[in-house]
């Protein structure tokens, strides 16, 4: 199975790409952490994302605050799927980097989740894997029929005590 890239702009966003991570490892999805700033050593992000394939990539996640130009950075050097998480920061409720990571170029696309939607960044990265990978759509399959149980039940709960 091939691996899934995880790349934060700053280890400020390490508690948002931890529940990616979570994730990932509860589907058994190899994946790789790496700390690379689109602003602050563009060319080790650039050298990333070319090399991204070859070194065994099937999709990288990109999570990054404010100006947030880390997805459409890598996304601008491969061809793999960049999916793209703002975080929220200090200084804003995360609009800012909402707005940076989803308004890409034509030709250039970024997938984008919603502010700090790490959870399901690794949830469309797994998706996106599943195509090729029978057993993670099983998985993915299997989380889905469980997460339905679980609202049928509340379901019956609510309508037996409000009769």
């Amino acid at each position: 199975m091939k691996k899934v890239g995880i790349v934060m702009g700053s280890t400020s966003d390490l508690p948002t790409v931890e529940k990616a991570i979570g994730i990932l490892k509860e589907y058994g999805v190899p994946f790789e952490v790496r700390v690379l700033s689109a602003h602050r050593c563009p060319q080790e992000a650039k050298e990333f994302a070319e090399s991204a394939r070859e070194s065994g990539f099937s999709v990288l996640i990109a999570a990054a605050g404010m100006a947030a130009h880390l997805a459409g950075a890598l996304a601008a050097n491969t061809t793999l799927p960049v999916i793209g998480i703002p975080c929220r920061s200090s200084g804003s409720d995360g609009t800012d980097a909402l707005l940076s990571t989803v308004m890409m170029p034509s030709g250039i696309p970024v997938a984008t989740v919603a502010i700090d939607g790490a959870k399901n960044a690794a949830i469309l990265a797994v998706e996106i894997m599943s195509v090729y990978e029978e057993e993670l759509a099983k998985k993915l399959a299997e989380t889905r029929e469980a997460g339905r149980q679980a609202v049928l039940s509340a379901d019956r709960e609510i309508r037996e005590r409000y009769k």
